[in-house]
């Protein structure tokens, strides 16, 4: 440990040199055909998410599957649209928010920002705002519970690119995942308890049945190491267990499937279309990896999941939403990034008629 002499007086009126960036994955700007191709253009030309040669799948990106994806995914976006933007923007920034608020109330000097890994307001312009805004050390906490190459690592990768070509760079710290944190697994247990407070809970025992839908992955990126599919199983689990559902229960599932891949199942439109078929009266279907309502949380299962399930014979669907605002999820995110800020530095404080900041090494 070292001490840094401060001549001026310990006051909460210095510019907080702390920083808290969330990162979701991203949105076009509008809704538009075009805002929506830029969008999917950044998005599957990363390589960790479409893991091929740029020189087999460029082509067959831009000739084939933008043209026709960019339209038809506009049309999802339109449906879902809110007056204020994206959903996920909206979310997004209440959330950043919230969290501003989470430190101002406790007296600690931190900024929060946010930023999309794709679209806008991208990393590389939130580093920007936040080294210019006075930012010494920044903690990269990252909106996806669950650890995968192409949400959390690439997320990474663009702070690290953002940062390739400063010369003074801040101190940084990276959240890696907090699928099975107990405060993550409670904020989601009273969400969904609070749903059913209002909208009744499911009859289990007559055979209604809850559905814990992630979104999926390649099963290649499964057998190359990524964590992603254990850990979706293990929260889905801990979940269950803390609303006192037993195994018949419930189905850990996996949706937004694109290409000809295999992906990591369930399915969870195959699945509904089983429950549909055998008549199950009630689904509620709720998505503990999304951390804010989206495109696909909202359209891919609220609307399209609803369908099928009431095409293939069920009675009544139930959309709970993300976590959004939810209070104890905000706590969560404010006591995970104390904890992972811990070290940086200690409150300053008087010695000798001098101010003397306390640093103490990560």
């Amino acid at each position: 440990m070292f001490e840094v002499q401060n001549l001026a007086p310990d006051t909460d009126t210095r510019s907080p040199d702390t920083a808290v960036l969330l990162i979701n994955l991203g949105t076009p700007d509008t809704p538009s055909p075009r805002d929506v191709r830029r969008y999917l253009a950044e998005f599957l030309s990363d390589p960790r998410v479409v893991d091929m040669p740029a020189w087999l799948w460029q082509p067959v990106l831009r000739g084939l599957v933008l043209p026709w994806r960019s339209h038809s995914s506009a049309k999802k976006y339109e449906a879902v649209w809110m007056p204020a933007g994206s959903p996920l923007r909206v979310h997004t920034e209440q959330q950043t928010r919230d969290l501003q608020s989470w430190f101002d109330a406790r007296g600690k000097r931190v900024i929060v920002e946010y930023a999309m890994r794709y679209g806008n307001p991208s990393i590389a312009a939130a580093v920007t705002r936040l080294r210019a805004n006075g930012a010494r050390r920044i903690l990269v906490l990252p909106m996806y519970p669950q650890y995968a190459a192409s949400t959390t690592a690439t997320a990474f990768d663009k702070v690290a690119a953002a940062l390739r070509k400063v010369r003074n760079q801040p101190a940084m710290r990276f959240v890696n995942h907090y699928h099975a944190d107990a405060r993550y697994i409670e904020a989601m247990r009273r969400h969904v308890q609070h749903y059913w407070d209002v909208h009744g809970r499911p009859d289990f025992a007559s055979g209604d049945k809850a559905v814990f839908s992630f979104h999926g992955l390649p099963s290649r990126s499964t057998e190359l190491g990524d964590p992603y599919y254990s850990q979706c199983l293990q929260t889905g689990a801990l979940l269950a267990t803390a609303l006192g559902l037993a195994p018949e229960h419930f189905r850990v599932t996996f949706q937004s499937q694109f290409g000809f891949q295999k992906w990591t199942g369930p399915s969870t439109a195959e699945t509904l279309a089983e429950f549909g078929s055998e008549q199950v009266s009630r689904v509620d279907v709720f998505c503990p990896g999304f951390t804010a309502d989206c495109i696909e949380t909202i359209e891919e299962i609220g609307m399209e999941g609803r369908d099928t399930f009431l095409a293939f014979g069920g009675k009544e669907f139930h959309r709970i939403d993300c976590l959004n605002e939810a209070p104890a999820f905000i706590d969560m995110l404010g006591e995970i990034a104390l904890e992972n800020m811990a070290g940086w530095s200690a409150p300053a404080r008087w010695r000798g008629g001098r101010s003397t900041e306390v640093f103490a090494a990560a």
